[in-house]
């Protein structure tokens, strides 16, 4: 029985999204931290046995208003998962203090890249691409953005899904998105969903074990034979944390196929002429993601195939 089903809600009032991104993490932790105290921290020495005593000792009321609470925190918290990932991501104000750290991590970030960069250079000489070298280049260009870099991992990672998606089309993935993502097949949207669900599930789990290490590191200060907790807590926080980075690449993925499969659908979906090749999409995508981003030149012309006889529509025109 999930908290939602204690609370007198299911998750499908709540949104299977909620279940998993914020009531999941926020259950785990409230569970390690209340064992913790039911253990005897901060003021005694903790005990398996007393904690054991004090879980038989609660009954049906005291589990329901713990579940309560920890829902109404999870609830509370749900709106701001999209800056906790920023926050993850490497977005930290302008305050003197952030841009000094944001520079000297986005120097690390640049090192791994040009490290990588290195690994997936060929030899003049080479007639074919070796294992290695191709897997670098793949990890590279999953990994890393072009300029400017993001001072996290997990920002990189996230910007070159961005960058990655529409760029070969010539379209701007940031902007297109919300116009595309309607059109994207039901098979294709579910992949999507799930993976963008992975990196919020990780983002939320990183950030959860992290402040559990901190809160139960405060609760058994005194009590070094419990150090365990909290480092095994930092251990969890860091193993998600790199979870939330491989499910961004994973992310990326998922959204390139989306475009690959689906670019043609928006086109058709704004009543915009299909291009005849690479050369011309390119140039058309590149107008339409200046329009959409800022404005500008409306396109010249549109296409209605319900209605041919429209002087308007060319089907097989070309802007």
């Amino acid at each position: 029985m999930g908290l939602p089903s204690l609370a007198g809600l299911d998750g499908g009032a709540l949104g299977n999204r909620f279940s998993l991104v914020s009531s999941l993490p926020m259950s785990a932790g409230a569970l390690v931290v209340t064992f913790v105290v039911a253990a005897g921290a901060p003021a005694d020495e903790p005990s398996w046995d007393r904690a054991v005593r004090t879980a038989r000792s609660m009954d049906a009321a005291d589990v329901g208003l713990l579940a309560v609470a920890v829902l109404v925190l999870a609830v509370l918290l749900h709106p701001m998962q999209l800056r906790l990932v920023r926050l993850f991501e490497g977005y930290w104000g302008g305050s003197r203090p952030a841009a000094w750290l944001a520079a000297l991590l986005t120097h690390r970030q640049r090192l791994a890249r040009r490290r990588l960069a290195e690994r997936a250079e060929l030899d003049p000489d080479a007639t074919t691409v070796p294992a290695d070298a191709a897997d670098a280049d793949r990890l590279r260009r999953a990994r890393y953005p072009n300029e400017p870099l993001l001072p996290t991992a997990l920002g990189n990672a996230l910007r070159a899904a961005e960058q990655g998606a529409g760029r070969p089309y010539g379209l701007d993935a940031v902007v297109v998105w919300p116009r595309l993502y309607p059109l994207v097949s039901d098979r294709q949207r579910a992949v999507v969903e799930d993976r963008r669900d992975q990196v919020d599930l990780a983002v939320r789990m990183s950030a959860t074990f992290a402040l559990v290490a901190v809160v139960t590191g405060a609760l058994l200060w005194r009590h070094p034979t419990w150090w365990l907790v909290p480092l095994a807590a930092s251990g969890l926080a860091v193993l998600a944390y790199r979870a939330a980075v491989a499910a961004a690449v994973a992310f990326g993925e998922a959204l390139r196929v989306a475009f690959d499969l689906h670019r043609f659908d928006l086109l058709t979906a704004l009543h915009l002429p299909l291009p005849r090749g690479i050369e011309n999409e390119r140039g058309q995508n590149q107008r339409l993601s200046t329009w959409l981003r800022q404005g500008g030149a409306a396109p010249e012309r549109y296409h209605h195939p319900d209605r041919p006889g429209d002087p308007a529509a060319d089907p097989n025109g070309d802007p």
